[in-house]
C-alpha cells in the first residue's frame, strides 16, 4: 500500500532538491499538536521516526524508514524506485512552460491552440483561463515543479474521448530531452468561479519504465497481480492492470474486494488522497482527517490477512501541506510490515528498493536492485508466498 505523498522527514538530500524543512508526518503532527492515530501507534508508526502524540512502544508491525536514490521526486520515480528500477538523472521540469516548439507541435498534432503554458496550481490555472477555453476551445497546458504535461479541457467543450487522444498525442510527442514522467489528462465542469476537476476521469499517461520492474519479474513468473489506484497508469500499463479510485475510502473498499476474491499473487495499491486532496492544496486539517481514515480503514484490511499474507505500508514521496509549497517534497518515507508471520523488528534506514527486493524475495523472483529485509521479519524465509 502506497501512501501517496506521506513523507516522514528529511532524506540526507531533501535540501539538495530545495526541501529544506519539509517533514509531512512530523509537521502534520505539530500543527495539530499530536496525532490521535491509535492503531498505527500500536502498529509502530511512531518508531518509524518520532512524532509528536505518538509514542514508540510495544509496536506490532516491523517499522522503520526508506530513503530515496533516484534523482527527482515525482510519483513514477518512486513508484519504480520501490519496483526496483532506479533514475540515475531526473525527469526534465519546466518551471518557465515548454518550449515553442513543442507547444507548436503539440498544437499542430491536435488541431486546438495552447493557452496558459505555465507551472501553476491546477484549480488557480483552470479558474484563470477557463473563461477563455470555453470561447477558444484552447487547451488549457499547465506543469508545476513536478515533470508533468497537464492538459485541462471542460467536459462540455471537448469530449473525454479528445481529451485522452490529445494526452496520447502528447505522450508520443515528448521522447528524448522532453520525455516527461506523465501528461496528464485534467477534465473539469462547471461555470467561471465554480469549475470543478472531476477526479475520477483524470488519467495519466507515463513513459514507459526503462528497465524490467519487478511487475516485470512477477509477470514473467505467472504470479498474479491486482492494481487499486493509478499504479497501471505509473508504469505505462506494463505488468500490471489497476481499478482506479478518486478516493482513499474508495481505494481501501477495492483492497477488501481484491483480499478477499485473491487466491495468491500482489495486491498494489496506490492511496491517492494524501497528495492530491491535501497535500498539493496546504490542507493541513483534511491530511489529519485522512490519516484519520487511515486509522479506521487498517483494522478492517489487516484482519483479512491470512497467516502467510504480508503486507508493506509505505510512500513514494512526501507533500508536507505546511509549508509553503504546494508540490513534492524530497523525504524519507514510513516503512510497516504487517502480517501473521511478521516479527516486529526494527528495519532501521532501508532503501526505496529493497521494499521490491523483499516482495520479489517472497515470490521467490530474482530483483538485482536493492536488498531484501524478508529474512529480518519473517518466521522462516523460505516459506514464501
Amino acid at each position: 500500500m502506497i501512501l501517496d505523498g506521506v513523507g516522514i522527514g528529511e532524506a540526507p538530500d531533501t535540501a539538495a532538491y530545495g526541501d529544506a524543512g519539509s517533514d509531512t508526518l512530523g509537521n502534520v503532527a505539530r500543527a495539530m499538536g499530536g496525532l490521535d492515530l491509535p492503531f498505527l501507534e500500536q502498529l509502530g508508526l511512531g518508531c518509524c521516526r518520532p512524532l509528536a502524540g505518538m509514542p514508540c512502544a510495544g509496536a506490532l508491525a516491523a517499522h522503520g524508514v526508506a530513503l530515496p536514490v533516484s534523482k527527482g521526486k515525482d510519483s513514477t520515480a518512486g513508484h519504480w524506485e520501490l519496483c526496483g528500477v532506479i533514475l540515475d538523472e531526473p525527469f526534465p521540469v519546466y518551471p518557465g512552460g515548454f518550449p515553442a516548439d513543442v507547444v507548436a507541435r503539440f498544437e499542430a498534432a491536435t488541431g486546438r491552440q495552447v493557452l496558459a503554458n505555465k507551472a501553476a496550481s491546477g484549480t488557480a490555472v483552470i479558474e484563470e483561463f477557463g473563461p477563455q477555453h470555453l470561447a477558444s476551445g484552447a487547451w488549457i497546458l499547465y506543469t508545476s515543479a513536478d515533470s508533468v504535461f497537464q492538459i485541462a479541457a471542460h467536459e462540455d467543450t471537448v469530449s473525454l474521448e479528445e481529451l485522452y487522444d490529445a494526452c496520447e498525442s502528447a505522450r508520443r510527442m515528448l521522447t528524448g530531452e522532453h520525455a516527461v514522467s506523465r501528461v496528464i489528462a485534467r477534465p473539469f465542469v462547471g461555470e467561471p468561479g465554480a469549475f470543478a476537476r472531476i477526479a475520477e476521469h483524470r488519467r495519466d499517461f507515463s513513459v514507459e519504465p526503462p528497465a524490467p520492474t519487478l511487475l516485470d519479474r512477477l509477470a514473467a513468473a505467472g504470479i498474479e497481480r491486482v492494481g487499486v489506484g493509478k499504479v497501471d497508469d505509473l508504469f505505462a500499463g506494463r505488468g500490471i492492470t489497476s481499478e482506479h479510485a478518486s478516493t482513499n475510502a474508495e481505494a481501501f473498499r477495492l483492497m477488501e474486494d481484491a483480499l478477499r476474491a485473491m487466491d495468491s499473487g500482489l495486491l498494489f495499491a496506490n492511496v491517492i488522497e494524501f497528495d492530491q486532496s491535501w497535500g498539493h492544496r496546504n490542507d493541513v486539517a483534511g491530511f489529519y482527517e485522512g490519516l484519520r481514515e487511515l486509522d479506521r480503514a487498517l483494522p478492517r484490511l489487516i484482519g483479512l490477512l491470512r497467516e502467510d499474507d504480508l503486507m508493506i505500508l509505505t510512500a513514494d514521496h512526501g507533500n508536507d501541506p505546511t509549508t509553503p509549497s504546494t508540490d513534492h517534497s524530497r523525504e524519507a518515507v514510513p516503512l510497516l510490515v504487517v502480517g501473521g508471520r511478521i516479527r516486529p523488528a526494527a528495519l532501521g534506514s532501508r532503501a526505496f528498493a529493497d521494499v521490491g527486493a523483499t516482495v520479489a524475495r517472497y515470490f521467490g523472483v530474482d530483483q538485482p536492485t536493492g536488498d531484501s529485509f524478508l529474512e529480518q521479519v519473517l518466521d522462516d524465509p523460505d516459506r514464501g508466498g
